[in-house]
């Protein structure tokens, strides 16, 4: 764990408007100064991320949020209280003094309070919010340990604060709530039926909505993300031996059939949502550093719990096999 010494540093760092990478209970996250608009737009520079892709601000706690967002909602409050320190972020009508930059010209903010002891360190001892997306060049595989950031992105952090593995190891849910009715924008750990035993309602998904045009753009949302260099395809569990050939890998909740080829690479994924999402981006990376010329995965449950997982794999596939601009 990163502490003390490490920690004084980062501070130091960040007020100096540099990036200092920090580890989360979902991703590491590349950080920034919130308020200061010039160190912000280095993550976009940092990432390859463009311009008009918002940033999440990370919170020390949840009295902070009268400091970044204006007409609160009463539901935003309660689910805080729920929440928070936890792997949701709420989208909010953002107060006057956040940047631009920050919510790429939006009238709104993402913010959240990340569960990982040395996030909140570090976010107390700031005494402000630390923008901060993964720590990654955009679209591709979020890092969930240190040494993926370091593979990521080299020498373009200033300081990464090492928390060990990802506890969960997936984005945060992203629920908004700027408008008449709560809109989950992204799934992630905390689900449709949590976040309704605390406002009374159920949240729409993105694709229920009346007028999804109006939904504010937040992070992740792209068809194409979380994406290996590798060409990534969805199979069916029943098609998965039939398709497989010499130098191809494999991530199924199953184990490998008998008389594959032995330079097929497998990995067997953990049985059940909250393991598989937890490895997910581990296997992803270790799959696509393999000789493997492509990557199938097989196709998840159509089940609620499953939602997280398979939004990140539909968009890994999308943007699977591309080259980096940046």
């Amino acid at each position: 764990m990163a502490m003390g010494d490490d920690i004084r540093r980062a501070v130091e760092l960040l007020r100096q408007g540099e990036l200092v990478a920090l580890p989360t209970e979902t991703v590491y996250g590349l950080g920034a100064d919130a308020l200061n608009p010039d160190a912000a737009a280095r993550i976009f520079a940092a990432k390859g991320r463009p311009a008009d892709h918002p940033l999440i601000v990370h919170l020390p706690d949840a009295e902070q949020l009268t400091t970044w967002a204006r007409d609160i909602p009463k539901e935003a409050i309660a689910l805080a209280r729920a929440f928070w320190p936890g792997p949701l972020t709420l989208i909010l009508k953002k107060e006057e003094g956040v940047p631009d930059v920050v919510t790429g010209g939006q009238d709104t903010v993402g913010l959240r309070v990340p569960n990982h002891p040395v996030a909140l360190e570090l976010l107390r001892a700031f005494g402000s919010g630390i923008a901060a997306p993964s720590a990654n060049r955009f679209g591709r595989i979020s890092p969930t340990t240190a040494e993926h950031v370091r593979q990521e992105l080299g020498d373009r952090v200033a300081l990464i604060l090492d928390g060990g593995p990802c506890e969960v190891g997936l984005e945060s849910t992203i629920l908004d709530l700027s408008r008449d009715v709560p809109v989950i924008l992204r799934p992630g750990a905390i689900g449709v039926d949590d976040i309704a035993r605390v406002i009374g309602r159920r949240p729409r998904l993105r694709g229920e909505e009346v007028q999804p045009d109006a939904a504010p753009r937040v992070s992740g949302a792209l068809a194409a993300h979380y994406a290996p260099r590798t060409p990534l395809e969805l199979v069916s569990a029943e098609d998965i031996a039939a398709r497989v050939r010499a130098g191809d890998a494999v991530l199924a909740r199953r184990t490998a059939p008998a008389g594959l080829p032995a330079d097929v690479t497998w990995i067997v994924a953990p049985a059940d949502p909250a393991g598989y999402g937890h490895d997910l981006y581990a296997a992803l990376r270790s799959l696509d550093e393999s000789p493997a010329v492509r990557i199938f995965v097989e196709a998840l449950p159509d089940a609620p719990e499953w939602a997280a997982v398979a939004d990140r794999l539909g968009r890994a596939a999308v943007g699977s096999g591309e080259d980096d601009e940046t």
